[in-house]
């Protein structure tokens, strides 16, 4: 399957809802800058930091996993933030979409581990825009506050390079590793990330539910009891 062209990356998705209000008022309120590029490293840095990272409270419902989500509840994950992204700078009038990949989070928890069985996050997300004839990867997955607070190296945008996950901590310490690219979307592909979720997590979704077994945890608690975390 052939990854969507810019021309292919500007019209509002069911998921990446930028023609939503409150997308439209975000991307107007901080897009800013002279240029896209400019305007994109902005929006960037509004997602990246606006909204508090938090894996466990996933709702992979439709309504939960729209862009616009991300704005009413205040927080989101990998994929719903990287959604944000691409809805906001669509509405700049930027060409977005949605990249997935399989990658060893070491970032885990122990309810993370005994729930997933495992450390491999399956189609993990992130945006891609189209800049100055490119696309370039932006991972607006991580706030700054969750990275000083856990000894992370924040992933920092200028427009011009990718924005991927270090491979290691500040310590150090074995961060992300990239294991499987998935390609690249106009919209989130629901279905197959259900699907898959449901066959190597068969423990995180529960029956019929699309809410995480881990809806009712704290994630920085569990962060913060990690043997060797450097919380600050």
């Amino acid at each position: 399957m052939q990854d969507p062209t810019p021309e292919q990356c500007l019209a509002p998705t069911d998921l990446v809802d930028s023609d939503h209000p409150a997308v439209r008022d975000f991307a107007a309120r901080h897009a800013r800058g002279a240029t896209p590029r400019e305007q994109a490293v902005a929006l960037y840095y509004a997602v990246r930091d606006g909204f508090r990272y938090d894996p466990y409270r996933l709702d992979l419902g439709p309504a939960g996993m729209r862009a616009s989500a991300v704005l009413s509840l205040g927080y989101g994950w990998c994929v719903t933030k990287a959604a944000l992204l691409a809805a906001a700078a669509r509405a700049a009038g930027i060409p977005a979409r949605v990249g997935f990949a399989d990658v060893r989070n070491h970032l885990s928890t122990q309810r993370m581990r005994e729930t997933m069985t495992t450390d491999v996050f399956i189609w993990h997300g992130y945006t891609e825009l189209w800049l100055d004839g490119a696309w370039r990867k932006a991972t607006p997955a991580f706030n700054v506050e969750l990275c000083d607070r856990f000894g992370l190296l924040p992933l920092e945008f200028d427009g011009v390079g990718d924005s991927i996950y270090h491979p290691f901590d500040k310590s150090g310490q074995r961060h992300m590793e990239y294991l499987r690219e998935r390609g690249s979307f106009t919209d989130v592909p629901l279905a197959r990330i259900v699907a898959d979720f449901r066959e190597v997590y068969p423990r995180w979704l529960h029956g019929p539910g699309v809410r995480s077994g881990l809806h009712d945890g704290d994630f920085l608690q569990d962060v913060a009891r990690e043997p060797g975390t450097q919380a600050g």
